[in-house]
């Protein structure tokens, strides 16, 4: 069983419910990535999403699309947020998700790749561009190399692709909370709670929320009805208001966590 799944479980018997912060990995350098990822952790997180960066994030909204062109100028590649990943494992056990698209893992290597990112400490995968019907070699790699594949699901979600997703997402089923990309808000929440009791019948493997989370209370109200909040562009937005002043930018993104954290308990 994953770190990831093993959260999870312990989460589900305190009766709390998962906060999972996403940043791009290398923004704005990586050793802040570092410490963000430490101290989100200290400060509530549960598990980390770490956006790899790319030339053509369709998924990514303007926010997280600056991130990732930050983190390319500055000279990231996947080379180095292996060895990222590699330093944090040895100074924390938390569970941490590459969120990436499919292009850079083609270009690695599948097989590599799914080997590099285990050896590193990798927990699981999230390729947005990539639908069950198309990753059945990835799938494989994944299952023998105990590193989970997670898919998504959709407001525009058939039951047909709900069992699909169902059927081979691992650790958790990511739910896409709105038709569009990253950083839009939340409109209609009651849509977002009606099929997620419609995933529920279908599964009990845990279902996190995200695109378009990004205050405590819009926090509450989704954690009320799965059992993982994600937040990636709101606090990317707490990060470039202190790009300048590493050590702020650092405390305030806790600060923010910690907010989070105590509004879905």
């Amino acid at each position: 069983m994953s770190r990831i799944s093993d959260k999870f479980i312990q989460l589900k018997a305190a009766g709390k419910k998962a906060l999972i912060p996403y940043i791009s990995a290398g923004d704005p350098n990586p050793e802040i990535t570092y410490q963000l990822v430490l101290e989100m952790e200290r400060r509530g997180a549960d598990i980390i999403e770490l956006g790899v960066p790319f030339s053509d994030p369709i998924a990514d909204g303007p926010v997280i699309q600056k991130a990732s062109m930050r983190a390319l100028q500055g000279g990231i590649n996947l080379p180095k947020i292996l060895g990222l990943t590699g330093k944090i494992r040895l100074a924390s056990q938390i569970p941490l998700i590459f969120m990436t698209y499919y292009n850079p893992i083609l270009h690695y290597g599948e097989e590599l790749f799914v080997q590099a990112a285990k050896k590193s400490g990798v927990d699981g995968l999230i390729v947005p561009d990539l639908p069950p019907e198309e990753a059945e070699s990835l799938i494989k790699l994944c299952q023998k190399n105990q590193l989970d594949l997670i898919f998504l699901l959709a407001p525009t979600s058939t039951p047909e692709r709900i069992a699909k997703v169902c059927q081979y997402s691992q650790g958790f089923i990511y739910y896409v909370s709105l038709t569009g990309i990253t950083g839009t808000g939340l409109a209609n929440t009651a849509r977002i709670e009606n099929k997620l009791n419609q995933i529920k019948q279908v599964t009990d493997k845990p279902i996190a929320v995200g695109f378009g989370v990004s205050t405590p209370e819009q926090a509450t109200q989704i954690a009320s009805w799965s059992n993982g909040v994600i937040v990636g562009s709101a606090i990317i937005r707490v990060m470039e208001q202190n790009l300048a002043d590493e050590p702020k930018l650092i405390a305030d993104v806790g600060n923010f966590v910690a907010q989070l954290k105590q509004a879905i308990r």
